[in-house]
């Protein structure tokens, strides 16, 4: 039996030691809602729509410390990454930096370009 809910519900979090910044830098790249939780700046969300099925949440956590990548021994290492399609990569990079992300040096894919959020989170934008 698989593991899921009748709504089929999806979501990833990351943390971060600033989640609502975190969560206005996707809402720049995605252009998707944001979803602040009623009680404190400690969790956040976004998605397409209330309708969507899945967001991308945002956690505080005071102790987190920056992933280095590419991996470093002994360095924080990246825990995943997101992979974002798209139609041109020079314009999604162009327009991910414009909303703060950064393009590191070492690329190790033609049709992938390997991009670093504010806290450091690794994210890929690819030709489909």
């Amino acid at each position: 039996m698989a593991l899921r809910t009748k709504a089929h519900w999806f979501g990833v979090v990351l943390n971060s030691p600033d989640p609502k910044a975190l969560a206005e830098f996707y809402q720049r790249l995605l252009g998707w809602t944001l979803y602040p939780s009623d009680d404190d700046s400690d969790f956040v969300s976004l998605a397409p729509s209330e309708e969507a099925g899945y967001n991308l949440a945002f956690q505080r956590e005071d102790l987190y410390e920056r992933p280095v990548w590419p991996a470093e021994a002994g360095k924080p290492q990246m825990q995943l990454h997101l992979d974002l399609e798209v139609d041109s990569l020079d314009e999604a990079v162009a327009h991910a930096v414009g909303c703060g992300a950064e393009l590191p040096e070492f690329q190790p894919q033609e049709r992938v370009r390997v991009m670093l959020d504010p806290d450091g989170h690794p994210f890929c934008l690819y030709l489909g």
